[in-house]
């Protein structure tokens, strides 16, 4: 079982940069000696009323402070790029970790990114799919040539390579069938995003593990999961610490239109019980182990990413969670231990 944590630092415009910064570094350092696996930034552009950090220039500051953890791009907006410039920024980063980058994409599903980037809804899966076929063949061949139908190229030879052979681990993120699908065809692993519910996540894997059959493709090493967490004494602090910040998040993400872009009918434009209920981590000791158990048990998953750090919370809040990660859920998961004995 392996654990990482976001740390993407989305705030509200209104605070420090720098010192959400100073608090990232502090962060990578905390999970670094709590014995925690990775660290993974995600990505948006024009996210109003939020500020972040760019996934790829914060990861190569936070390689230094990171230790052996490997660095998680989850995700990279794949069809608002070029696919060679992505390629070579990618793989030098590979080169700064030592071989510890994992490269995570997805499609976006935001129109105003699509905008500011001169592309559409309409052409996101041919871009992603033509760029993730050119990024892969720039870092294995030694002279490409492709010609799609939204990116060409002529004998071009990728300038930096990654360390990993052939090419660092891909994850695909992934809402909706047809994607959770697509991963599977390509033999990638699926990134389970945090925002549907554990119920439908189990019937997506059904459709994830029917697609890698059908390609022939042999399972990932690992099976990744992002989810909301917090961690406390009992868990009704927990929903008490955690609430001021996972509801107006998630009330932006649905101004955003990320409900829309999850199958079935899950609105996020409901109240907070009903919106944790089979969907968020949240508890004490005790508890965040049964669910991190169940989810294992009913997904198959094995790569843990937490979102313990939110707009407008105060880093302590995290940092807290990092220790008793560190104290007492990780140990259980290593070594067998009892929870609140250990």
């Amino acid at each position: 079982m392996k654990f990482g944590i976001m740390v993407m630092p989305q705030h509200p415009r209104t605070d420090s940069s720098t010192k959400r910064f100073r608090e990232t570094l502090q962060l990578t350092r905390l999970a670094r000696d709590a014995g925690f696996d990775s660290i993974a930034c995600g990505q948006h552009f024009l996210s109003p009323p939020y500020q972040n950090l760019q996934s790829i220039p914060l990861l190569a500051r936070l390689a230094a402070d990171s230790g052996s953890m490997d660095l998680i791009l989850s995700i990279v907006l794949l069809p608002l790029y070029s696919p060679v410039g992505l390629a070579e920024d990618v793989a030098s980063l590979d080169v700064i970790s030592d071989g510890r980058l994992v490269f995570g994409l997805g499609l976006g599903y935001r129109d105003i990114e699509y905008e500011a980037f001169n592309t559409t809804r309409r052409d996101r899966t041919g871009r992603f799919l033509e760029a993730l076929e050119l990024i892969r063949r720039l870092w294995t061949e030694d002279e490409v040539s492709f010609a799609g139908q939204h990116f060409s190229l002529s004998g071009g030879t990728c300038t930096i390579r990654p360390v990993q052979k052939p090419h660092p681990p891909i994850w695909i993120a992934a809402n909706h069938d047809s994607a959770v699908a697509r991963a599977g065809r390509l033999g990638c692993a699926w990134l389970l995003n945090p925002h549907a519910t554990l119920s439908t996540l189990a019937r997506q894997m059904e459709v994830y593990k029917a697609a890698l059959r059908e390609a022939d493709a042999s399972p990932p090493s690992d099976f990744p999961i992002i989810k909301e967490m917090h961690l406390a004494t009992t868990r009704d602090e927990a929903v008490r610490v955690a609430q001021p910040y996972l509801e107006p998040k998630y009330q932006a993400y649905a101004d955003w239109g990320q409900d829309k872009a999850m199958p079935g009918q899950e609105s996020f434009r409901v109240p907070f019980e009903a919106l944790a209920h089979d969907r968020f981590i949240l508890g004490s000791v005790d508890d965040v182990i049964q669910q991190i158990e169940t989810h294992r048990d009913r997904l198959g998953v094995n790569h843990f990413i937490f979102r313990i750090w939110w707009p407008g919370m105060e880093a302590y809040h995290a940092y807290r969670v990092l220790e008793l990660m560190g104290t007492h859920v990780i140990p259980h998961f290593r070594n067998g231990q009892d929870p609140v004995d250990s």
